[in-house]
């Protein structure tokens, strides 16, 4: 079977190949009313400041700007409680710096760091907070520029918080952004990733199996799953956190909220069939992939369709749904695991085009009505779990502390309206991981670089200050617009907007001045970012990988025992469900840690990783077996006791895989068959890992 050609992945979909940076940009992320929403907060300040003529309202234009960054949407509430954070700490650091720098370094120094430790820590409350952070630090290295009395202080700061409340209001209650329409987006996104795998799963059953199990269809077979399961299970994790906010920032369940729950429910319940399929498929007969081929020539339009539905809150046409699902259904005589798995397939898509369903979906698994975590937990106990040594997060920022002090020196050396973007782009670049850190750079420097160019072209033959700022609304739009594409096209939009700004707000200096000196600085801040990753207490990924994998192996032993308890009738499908979540979430960390581990320098533990990228397909394989159990008959009464010896075998073979250990005797029964592949792919995990020396406890 040949395989296609491996595109370049994009943060949302990162693609099969773990050691490719996930940099390509992802057009399903533009988003053009939230550029239109930034321009306006931006562009209506400008012009009252050209009919005033008073310069501190170019502060509040700014801080509009600003807190438009910080917009990150979802729920009302706990976006205002992000926007109106920034706001009252934007102003009153833009004010407080700016009148403690007439004190010299020796002040401003010690607090400065202070005040970038907390905003680069902020990210451990999730990621309003990380944004907020981010762009707080910002603030502080613009309030450096200029040294300014007290009572020039005030007025700045009240222009700031003038700015932002102003932005806030626009955001919440004039231009409202549907609350719904994230949510919707993200459940879309699923169902659209699971078109995709639909697709997929098509080219790869219409070729016929190969001769070689072990070979060239093995590959292809396992970068199929690697490529969409780690996707699609990314994307119901982000749905579900953003529908969850959206129920607790209720009151009450609301019947949007209802049918979101219920559509996110039923695609995380078809991908887990899915997944069954497909590893049916990969060993199915010619005949049974041409009585699979009629559902598969369905599926990827079909949830294309409903994908596109759901993001637009749209209805479908539900006659024309049933007809289609009515041409694809089995025959009586299809293999009755195929059949299982193609009627749960239908029922879910019927599911998701009435949003209606059986009990087993009301609820969404625990989701609809879930109360609020308290503030102590929500506050707390992240703080409490990185303030160790070993927290990736807690490491990050005492780097960013650490090299953004002579950053900041250099600030004081060498005064100008360009100094701090070195010290931004420190901060900013710099991430918890290496790897996270070297695709950030790469990202800056060429992003700052093309948009440079091309803002310094705007602003060459913008002939008046009166063109520079019409220029600045289309800018703002197409770069707030492309906010989610990717970073890189982010920053190239950008650029162009902060050249033409800088050339508005500071003239005397040309436009290719100001590309030239931000390019020399971002160069310069990425490469001391990237050299601070590698060198300042970094938390290389081998060991990590030997943590994930030890956890993917902890949940897998799990899931089969939730697989075997259902099909005995002593579990719940919901139970079973939950601990395939488990296990596929704990893969997609386990792919997570192994594609940083690819792209660092080092060259020690490359056998261990490669070692685990074998135990990582392994673990899919037999995730997708224990899928296919869920669909065959149940055992009979005198098979009971066999089942429940190999379900014993499983969880203690793993667990022993996890520390080194020999495994145990297989047991004896008749259900070979049923186990058997199962078996098969524990030992090669043990054997694998056991030649790779991954094995045994944790090193100290």
């Amino acid at each position: 079977m040949k395989p296609l050609p491996i595109r370049r992945g994009t943060l949302r979909e990162p693609g099969s190949d773990l050691g490719r940076l996930p940099v390509a940009p992802d057009l399903a992320g533009i988003n053009v009313a939230e550029g239109l929403r930034a321009a306006v907060a931006f562009a209506s300040i400008i012009l009252i400041e050209w009919w005033l003529a008073w310069p501190p309202l170019l502060t509040m234009a700014l801080a509009a700007n600003l807190t438009c960054f910080c917009d990150i949407g979802g729920p009302i509430r706990p976006r205002l409680r992000a926007l109106l954070a920034f706001a009252g700490l934007g102003g009153l650091f833009w004010g407080a710096f700016g009148v403690m720098e007439g004190y010299g370094p020796a002040l401003v120094l010690p607090v400065a760091l202070v005040v970038i430790f907390g905003c680069t820590f902020a990210r451990v409350w999730g990621v309003p907070a990380q944004t907020v952070g981010n762009v707080l630090v910002v603030v502080l290295c613009l309030a450096l520029d200029r040294a300014l009395t007290v009572e020039q202080g005030a007025v700045v700061a009240a222009m700031f918080w003038a700015g932002g409340l102003w932005a806030t209001f626009l955001a919440l209650v004039v231009w409202r952004l549907h609350p719904y329409r994230p949510a919707h987006a993200a459940i879309g996104g699923v169902w659209r990733g699971l078109s995709r795998l639909a697709r997929d799963l098509r080219r790869l059953s219409a070729d016929p199996p190969g001769p070689d199990t072990n070979g060239s269809d093995l590959a292809v077979w396992e970068a199929h799953a690697r490529g969409h399961r780690r996707a699609v299970r990314d994307a119901i994790e982000a749905a579900r956190t953003l529908v969850l906010d959206l129920a607790r920032s209720r009151a009450r369940l609301s019947e949007r909220n209802a049918r979101a729950l219920i559509r996110l429910e039923a695609a995380e319940q078809l991908f887990g069939v899915m997944i069954a399929l497909s590893d049916y498929l990969e060993r199915a007969t010619p005949a049974q992939r041409a009585e699979a081929a009629k559902l598969l020539r369905l599926l990827p339009p079909m949830l294309k369709i409903l994908s596109r539905a759901i993001r637009r809150d749209r209805p479908v046409n539900l006659a024309r749904i049933e007809r289609a699902l009515a041409r694809v259904k089995p025959a009586a005589d299809a293999d009755p695991a195929y059949r299982r798995m193609a009627e749960r397939i239908l029922d879910r898509v019927r599911i998701g085009a009435k949003l209606s369903g059986p009990e087993d979906l009301a609820g969404g698994g625990g989701l609809a009505g879930a109360p609020a975590p308290p503030w102590r937990e929500t506050v707390l106990q992240p703080l409490r779990a990185n303030l160790t040594w070993s927290s990736a997060n807690l490491r990050h920022a005492v780097r960013a502390t650490v090299v953004a002090l002579p950053a900041l020196a250099v600030t004081f050396w060498w005064p100008g309206p360009f100094t701090h973007w070195l010290t931004i782009t420190v901060v900013l670049t710099m991430q918890p991981f290496y790897a996270a850190t070297w695709q950030r750079a790469l990202e800056r420097i060429g992003g700052t670089v093309l948009g440079g160019v091309i803002g310094a072209v705007l602003a060459f033959y913008a002939t008046s200050p009166q063109i520079l700022a019409a220029m600045m609304v289309p800018l703002s739009v197409i770069g707030f617009a492309a906010r989610g594409v990717s970073y890189g096209t982010f920053i190239a939009c950008l650029t162009p907007l902060v050249v033409v700004l800088v050339e508005l707000v500071e003239p005397g200096h040309s436009s290719w001045e100001i590309v030239g000196m931000r390019a020399l600085f971002t160069v310069l801040g990425g490469a001391v970012a990237v050299l601070a990753g590698l060198l300042l207490w970094p938390l290389w990924e081998p060991g990590r990988v030997r943590d994930a994998l030890r956890a993917a192996l902890t949940t897998h032993a799990r899931y089969a025992e939730a697989v075997v308890a259902e099909r005995l009738g002593e579990g719940t499908p919901a139970a079973a469900e939950a601990a395939a979540r488990a296990a596929g979430l704990a893969s997609n960390n386990l792919e997570a840690a192994l594609s940083r581990a690819l792209q660092e320098p080092r060259r020690r533990g490359r056998s261990r990783i490669e070692a685990a990228m074998v135990a990582d397909a392994t673990l899919r394989r037999m995730a997708g077996r224990l899928a296919i159990l869920r669909h065959e008959p149940e055992p009979a009464e005198a098979d009971a006791a066999s089942w429940r010896a190999w379900r014993d075998w499983l969880a203690g073979a793993l667990a022993r895989t996890a520390s080194g250990e020999r495994l145990p005797p297989k047991p004896d029964g008749s259900d070979a068959a049923a186990f058997g592949r199962i078996a098969a792919q524990v030992e090669l995990l043990a054997g694998t890992l056991k030649r790779a020396g991954i094995g045994g406890p944790t090193p100290p």
